[in-house]
């Protein structure tokens, strides 16, 4: 069973998150910030994980720190749930349009956190949602998924779409990249670990 449970309690936020990588796609999500949300299915719809994510944070400050520390607890849930590893396909990527948008994602099970992200965002806010918290949520998953993501936004001229485009993308690489292949033996590297 590739399942996590995790809870991340801080004076900021207490957030539970629990995983199931081999799921049929289905969310539930209470994060209590709505378009956090909706990205958030988009991942687990695409990515096809079972995925519930509940939150309380300091919203009454902003949305920072609930944002960040999601990102943070997916990450811990994805690394827990993945184990040693052994049989996975490690890379995964992705290219998902949306209108006018396209963005593309590509995901190393490496170990090694490493974020490259570039979404020159068109506005500064989706309703009330601060696009710099994308970044958040992504910084966050990396330094504790411990995997290397690419982000990039090939294009849109809409903040909703290019934010969309890259959390669809960003499931179906993770989807990939978690797959286990029955040609490989152990895990895929030539260290003999990730």
């Amino acid at each position: 069973m590739r399942t996590a449970e995790v809870k991340r309690d801080t004076r900021e936020t207490k957030i539970r998150v629990k995983l199931d990588l081999d799921g049929s796609g289905a969310g539930k999500l209470d994060t209590g910030i709505p378009f956090l949300d909706h990205m958030l299915d988009q991942v687990a719809r695409h990515g096809v994980f079972d995925l519930e994510i509940s939150a309380k944070g300091d919203l009454h400050i902003d949305a920072h720190h609930t944002v960040e520390d999601i990102g943070i607890t997916l990450g811990q849930a994805f690394l827990k749930a993945l184990g040693d590893k052994q049989g996975v396909r490690r890379y995964g990527h992705a290219y998902v349009p949306l209108d006018e948008a396209l963005s593309r994602v590509v995901v190393d099970l490496s170990g090694r956190p490493g974020l490259d992200f570039k979404i020159d965002f068109v506005r500064a806010r989706i309703g009330e949602f601060d696009v710099d918290l994308v970044h958040e949520f992504f910084q966050g998953f990396v330094n504790h998924a411990q995997v290397t993501l690419h982000v990039d936004n090939l294009k849109g001229d809409n903040a909703h779409h290019q934010t969309e485009t890259a959390f669809k993308a960003f499931g179906r690489a993770l989807r990939v990249a978690v797959e286990l292949d029955p040609r490989i033996k152990g895990v895929p590297s030539t260290k003999g670990t990730l």
